[in-house]
């Protein structure tokens, strides 16, 4: 049976820069930190990978160390944005974080941290996918020094206006730091760190067609310059002493091959998702499914709809029977058995939030792709739904 895979939000398949980048560099086993030649050519691998994300952010000439830091994860690049942030100066503790009531865990787990600890984190609102612009301007005052909002939402597609809220942050106050978790955003819209006034930028290796086990965080200058962040993980002080451990050679050379790859492609890549996207959102409007389409602008790969009083998991295993893979939500969310933080805010209720879906494409999917998802789903609501009855 053919395998039909529409849950590129939860990982992607590995693209062929990326597999030929990892069987170049599979033979180089050196620790990146040795001095010697075997060591020095690992280093060359992590340096030119730093080089080839810095790129795609529009970062020209030499980066300052520290500016790119590779991590584990995008979960990881994300903790060490805002605790590092929060630990980073003593006049931090207890004051006032921003960011929404719709992050990825590894934004929002970090936050409950700080709360245990004093600090004060003001969720602002994002029903239909907007932000709420007038408890978001409340909320700036002289006791916040993190902002922290996703750039695409992992769940619904919404993508936020980062640019004015990253601005009126600044305005408030220059030295308040700004992050992003832009793991779905990266490659699926065009990002500039300094178009958005971003000082933190999160990426995730395996959600642009590189291996698992990798991401970044993007630093800026006027950051590193402030000494805005500290590490969180210590040790032999990699990574320009903020990210310790030894680097993973190869994930990391993979991750700049396919961030190379991706970026080359995008003015091909971006029509096409966005292409399937409403391909499929028309002809899935067909069947009785309430779409949760965001009210502002949005990402062109993710749809999320909710299924006629059909369960999300019963309807996963369903379509798993006709060789497609789709979601429930986020990948990261499903261990924890709750209903979706992202899909509440959003304004579903509890009922649909339970029957909800995610379809997400990656340009390797195609509109034969979309028809066999749309059949199989009407197919399996017209039996799920007499089951139920």
């Amino acid at each position: 049976m053919k395998q039909i895979y529409l849950d590129n939000s939860a990982t992607t398949a590995l693209c062929d820069a990326a597999k030929q980048k990892l069987f170049e560099a599979v033979d180089c086993y050196g620790n990146p930190s040795s001095l010697h030649p075997m060591g020095q050519a690992a280093r060359k691998l992590v340096e030119e990978a730093r080089r080839e994300i810095a790129l795609t952010l529009g970062i020209k000439g030499m980066l300052l160390p520290g500016q790119i830091l590779f991590t584990s994860c995008g979960s990881e690049a994300d903790n060490l944005a805002v605790l590092g942030t929060a630990y980073a100066k003593e006049r931090r503790r207890g004051g006032r974080v921003i960011t929404t009531d719709s992050e990825h865990p590894g934004v929002e787990s970090a936050m409950q941290a700080l709360e245990k600890d004093g600090f004060d984190v003001v969720r602002i609102p994002t029903r239909g996918g907007e932000l709420d612009w007038a408890a978001y301007e409340s909320a700036l005052n002289d006791r916040t020094f993190l902002v922290s909002i996703m750039t695409v939402n992992n769940e619904t597609g919404a993508m936020y206006d980062l640019k004015r809220a990253f601005s009126l942050a600044k305005a408030k106050n220059a030295d308040i730091v700004t992050h992003t978790d832009a793991v779905q955003g990266y490659l699926k819209c065009r990002l500039s760190p300094n178009a958005i006034r971003a000082d933190l930028v999160t990426l995730s290796a395996h959600k642009i067609h590189a291996p698992k086990g990798v991401g970044a965080l993007y630093v800026s200058p006027e950051a590193l310059k402030r000494r805005d962040i500290v590490p969180t993980l210590l040790g032999g002080g990699q990574e320009g002493g903020f990210r310790s451990g030894t680097e993973n050679v190869l994930g990391i050379a993979a991750f700049g091959a396919a961030a190379k790859d991706g970026y080359a492609k995008l003015n091909v890549h971006l029509p096409h998702l966005q292409a399937l996207r409403d391909d499929a959102q028309k002809k899935l409007s067909a069947l009785p499914v309430k779409m949760h389409i965001p009210t502002g602008a949005r990402a062109p790969h993710i749809l999320n709809f909710s299924l006629p009083d059909i369960k999300s998991e019963t309807m996963v295993h369903a379509l798993s029977e006709d060789g497609i893979c789709v979601s429930g939500g986020s990948a990261c969310s499903t261990h924890s058995k709750k209903l979706s933080r992202a899909l509440l805010a959003f304004g579903a209720t509890e009922a649909e939030t339970e029957c909800a879906l995610r379809v997400s494409f990656s340009h390797y999917n195609t509109t034969e792709d979309v028809d066999a998802l749309v059949a199989a789903l009407s197919k399996s609501i017209e039996k799920l739904v007499k089951i139920h009855r």
